[in-house]
């Protein structure tokens, strides 16, 4: 049996990896695109090292875009097969897989007129919504721990990883000739004792294990801290400032751990009396899909809502659909919070809040997840003092604020946490995938400390034989 890595190698995304079976059967573990390089990021996307036609089955650990967003690209360049993940995840990919075509559609059509401008030829987007609409057909829900059999040659079964919502670890049972190989892959790992989610669940001794290290160099804060800065940052931008306090946001997962912390602190009557708006059509439905799929949920949450029906919705809560109010959040001149996608501020309606109050001292930006290092909210945060949106040169005013311990991936001590449950000694490999290189060798290192030799750092287009 091959295992062939091809994306999210020494990089935070674009999560693919290929497994092709004695018997030929090709399964992708996720299909995830690149993100947050530029137009780098659409050249290494439409490169795939592999066709699209030729794949059978993919399995998908969740709905994040870097590991689904490729599904409908695939599928435009003749994938036919199936889509096995969770029915959460198939859900959340309904509405993100079609907002990531809307959003491809209108990159295209601005950067084709510049091209038409330069007198250049037009390029293509790398998929459409209707393709993104079309593909879903390709997809059929599995739920955790319920084992699905794929031709008599290949068992898989999803684990919670509490990640976000509907998220996996894929444990796959695979015939290889006489012998049966156990294959772990983790995809993104939730954190512990967390509000909303349950806490990642152990799965299956393996015998590989291909595991996330995104978060492999550091340690987070307690959520209750986190709950608290929050608290700080709202009072210290909107009570005292009388400012605007902007949350770029992940619109799955990111954006709902905020909206609960912000009613958690309403019903203890902390949050002073200012408006709350979610900026964001995607947070919004993926609010409603969360509201569908209380199995997800921890004791935490559910014990929460037998007092507070929608965790989801309190007074002064505001969800901003359309594009007039939205505009309209810019010229207001109270104070308020603005939740809005993207949470690497790369695209999306936080753009436009950041372009019209970067330069305003009252503002204030809180970064509440990771931003891939060459990305807008990366260059915002390390402390850039002028940064280019749409064009045009801002000099960064407003003041800077970061709450790490919201972010939805486990921290190294949690990573190891996590994979507790198997057995050093009978893990043949663990490769590592989706990290910065420079973190994944700290990360190998301290695996090293706690027991675990065999470690080995994913390279690009790299081909293993299990």
């Amino acid at each position: 049996m091959k295992l062939s890595f091809m994306g999210a190698a020494k990089e935070v995304t674009g999560s693919k990896h290929l497994i092709t079976t004695k018997k030929g059967l090709k399964i992708l573990l996720d299909c995830g695109m690149y993100q947050g390089k530029g137009l780098e990021t659409d050249a290494m996307n439409r490169d795939l090292g592999f066709d699209p036609a030729e794949i059978d089955y993919i399995i998908l650990s969740h709905a994040h875009i870097d590991h689904s967003g490729l599904i409908p690209y695939i599928y435009r360049l003749g994938f036919r097969g199936t889509v096995l993940c969770t029915p959460a995840t198939r859900d959340l990919c309904t509405i993100m897989l079609a907002d990531a075509g809307r959003i491809q559609e209108a990159d295209v059509h601005t950067f084709n007129k510049k091209r038409k401008a330069n007198g250049e030829e037009p390029v293509e987007p790398i998929y459409t919504e209707k393709d993104a609409q079309e593909c879903m057909g390709c997809f059929i829900s599995v739920p955790y721990r319920k084992p699905f059999n794929i031709e008599g040659e290949v068992t898989v079964t999803f684990y919670d990883t509490g990640h976000i919502l509907g998220s996996s670890c894929a444990y796959l049972e695979i015939k290889d000739g006489r012998r049966k190989i156990k294959l772990g892959f983790t995809g993104d790992i939730g954190r512990y004792d967390k509000r909303i989610l349950k806490d990642p669940e152990p799965f299956p001794q393996v015998d590989y294990l291909i595991m996330e290290s995104t978060y492999g160099d550091r340690l987070h804060t307690t959520l209750d801290n986190a709950e608290q800065e929050l608290l700080m940052a709202v009072l210290d931008t909107c009570t005292k400032k009388k400012g605007k306090l902007i949350i770029p946001s992940f619109a799955i997962g990111r954006a709902q751990e905020i909206i609960y912390a912000l009613d958690r602190l309403k019903n203890k009557e902390l949050l002073p009396d200012i408006d709350v708006f979610v900026d964001s059509p995607l947070s919004i439905s993926a609010t409603n899909i969360m509201r569908l799929h209380d199995e997800c949920f921890g004791a935490e949450m559910l014990q929460y809502m037998e007092h507070n029906a929608d965790p989801f919705g309190f007074d002064r809560l505001h969800y901003v659909r359309s594009v007039e109010e939205s505009k309209s959040l810019n010229v207001r001149h109270k104070p308020c919070v603005i939740i809005a996608a993207s949470g690497m501020m790369e695209a999306g309606r936080v753009k436009h809040h950041l372009a019209n109050h970067i330069e305003d001292a009252s503002t204030t930006i809180l970064c509440v997840g990771y931003c891939e290092p060459s990305t807008l909210g990366a260059k915002i945060m390390r402390g850039d003092k002028m940064v280019s949106i749409f064009g045009h040169l801002h000099e960064v005013r407003a003041e800077l604020r970061r709450i790490e311990s919201l972010s939805g991936h486990a921290d190294y001590e949690e990573m190891v946490r996590y994979i507790s449950c198997q057995q050093k000694g009978k893990v043949k490999k663990l490769f590592l995938v989706h990290g910065e290189a420079e973190t994944q060798v700290k990360f190998q290192q301290y695996l090293a400390k706690k027991g675990w030799k065999r470690v080995e750092v994913a390279d690009f287009r790299q081909e293993v034989e299990l």
